[in-house]
């Protein structure tokens, strides 16, 4: 009876899940379709071309030498922003739950850093460092005020009680601080990390177009509107979206595995 329970549950599951990937797939070509026909009604492949000329276009994109090495040197610059503005955003966070300091001090660089408009920060950047590091920079200050904000209101929002459990039960520090604090912390991990992956993608190769970073994905997309190639501008824009959406999927299917890690070791 309780087999029986079970198949009819995993049955139940791979249907729902059918059911969502199919939606996804029908809103997806319902979009493609639009595409279609907008470029059809226009009749103009400078202002907009085809599904297929794009989809062309990427295939011998993917062939290309240069390509790789293109999406290796901004991949690079980009995901070091990501992960100095993780670390350092981290560190700065639970120094200003501890220090209110510390919290008065960067409240203003935080205010100021998410009411700028990138291209400001963009130019100012390229003045200081030049245009080669500059999608490593531009990364880093758009993260970090997501990242230390929500990781600083989850310190904030630790509860009490769970720490006082703990020193009844004479936990360690580093124990406390992986069974009691970081799965209280996971959800504005995730959360701040979800958005921060999608933001420095964007961002860094704003930058790169703007400084026309040699080697780069945004110099090839400045090459792709200076030459109007809207193959190529579509093509590469649907690269950084699938590479921007897998590192995201990646890191935090990362996150949820150091989860239920911590949780398995903690039973």
């Amino acid at each position: 009876m309780e087999t029986n329970c079970a198949n009819m549950l995993r049955g139940q599951n791979f249907k729902t899940k059918a059911k969502k990937i199919a939606i996804k797939i029908s809103a997806a070509a319902f979009w493609i379709l639009i595409w279609e026909v907008t470029s059809r009604f226009i009749n103009s492949e400078l202002i907009i071309c085809s599904p297929l000329t794009a989809l062309r276009r990427l295939i011998e994109l993917l062939g290309e030498r240069d390509f790789y090495k293109a999406l290796a040197f901004s991949s690079l610059r980009i995901l070091t922003g990501f992960f100095s503005a993780l670390i350092l955003g981290t560190l700065l966070a639970a120094l200003s739950a501890k220090f209110p300091l510390m919290k008065a001090l960067l409240e203003p660089i935080t205010s100021v850093i998410k009411a700028t408009p990138v291209a400001s920060f963009i130019i100012l950047a390229l003045i200081w460092f030049g245009s080669r590091n500059l999608s490593m920079f531009i990364s880093f200050l758009m993260v970090f005020p997501v990242i230390y904000l929500n990781i600083l209101e989850g310190i904030e929002a630790l509860d009490p009680s769970l720490s006082e459990m703990g020193k009844v039960f004479k936990m360690g520090k580093l124990k406390k601080l992986i069974y009691i604090d970081f799965l209280q912390l996971l959800p504005f991990i995730c959360s701040a990390c979800s958005v921060a992956l999608g933001l420095c993608w964007k961002s860094g190769v704003a930058a790169e177009v703007i400084g026309i970073s040699t080697g780069s994905v945004g110099e090839r997309l400045y090459r792709a509107k200076l030459y109007f190639e809207t193959g190529d501008l579509l093509a590469w824009t649907a690269v950084i979206i699938a590479v921007s959406a897998i590192f995201e999927k990646l890191f935090m299917s990362a996150i949820r595995f150091i989860e239920k890690k911590a949780v398995g070791i903690g039973k």
